[in-house]
């Protein structure tokens, strides 16, 4: 490796290790992509920071990529890079950053897990506690029970519900509306929210402080909170969603009707986002295999 390479590449892992204290770990990791990056550097004839481009960053992430690194080992060894660029700017050895506009590869989305009915069900049920006890229980009904986004719930107001038709009107992505009903317990919920001070129900749905709407970070706080009381981890509203959407699925929903309830311009957006559970699986072998066992047989 270049001396100029080497000695800046140097610098920086040392400011990694003893100014911001990151761990050996971190470091070595560090030192590793960037040892990587040196070096098809050199390949390429540049000795020098100061002769890097874009160019060569896009350059690199093809050659690894190219040679089989997957996407999320390229976005890790040019999230390195940008760091490292990034250092070399503050410190005046770079006029700019080479690494920032070199987009990252696109990785792979990945859906959150579901849970089970028996966790969904413990989570409603259990989870709300303490003086906000009726919003809490409102706020996971309708996050479970109707597959509302977080913004979606906490955008509500009590013109948007009809509670003898137990329907919800719902402002979704782009300002768009559909409507979305609702069962029963989530109506009962409603029904023991504590009117607002006109003594009639108008205004939002859930008050937040100061009158205003209950805000985005407070619906994911009321899930997290209820979540660690039944002992349930890494659960969010949209874990929520998803778990509607599984359970609906699961129940012999259609994905055109899924589609609607999630408010999915296309349904290709649903089918990426629902997928074969265990128990369908189970389901559909037992009643279409001829050696099953049949949906009432053990085996």
């Amino acid at each position: 490796m270049s001396e100029n390479l080497s000695v800046e590449m140097d610098r920086y892992l040392e400011h990694l290790r003893f100014s911001l204290g990151r761990s050996d770990h971190t470091v070595t990791n560090y030192a590793v992509d960037l040892a990587q990056f040196c070096e098809f550097l050199l390949q390429q004839g540049l000795e020098d920071v100061e002769e890097i481009t874009s160019s060569h960053v896009r350059a690199f992430l093809r050659d690894i990529m190219g040679f089989g690194y997957a996407k999320t080992s390229a976005a890790r060894k040019l999230s390195a890079v940008r760091s490292w660029f990034a250092f070399l700017q503050r410190n005046g050895r770079v006029a700019s950053n080479a690494a920032a506009s070199v987009r990252s590869p696109k990785l792979p989305q990945r859906l959150p897990r579901a849970l089970s009915r028996e966790d969904a069900a413990r989570l409603v049920e259990e989870g709300p506690r303490g003086e906000e006890f009726h919003r809490d229980r409102a706020v996971l009904e309708l996050l479970y029970g109707c597959g509302l986004r977080v913004a979606e719930l906490a955008a509500l107001e009590w013109e948007d519900v009809q509670l003898e038709e137990r329907w919800i009107r719902v402002r979704g992505k782009g300002d768009k509306e559909r409507m979305v009903p609702m069962g029963r317990i989530a109506r009962d919920a409603l029904l023991e929210l504590p009117l607002p001070p006109s003594g009639e129900r108008c205004g939002p749905l859930f008050p937040g402080e100061e009158g205003g709407k209950l805000s985005v970070r407070t619906v994911h706080r009321i899930v997290t909170r209820a979540a660690r009381i039944v002992g349930l981890a890494g659960v969010t509203p949209h874990v929520l969603r998803h778990s509607f959407a599984t359970h609906m699925l699961e129940g012999g929903a259609s994905l055109r009707v899924l589609q609607e309830l999630l408010g999915h311009e296309s349904l290709v957006t649903t089918q990426k986002y629902l997928r074969i559970t265990a128990e369908q699986m189970r389901r559909s072998y037992s009643a279409a295999h001829p050696r099953g066992g049949g949906a009432d047989e053990h085996v």
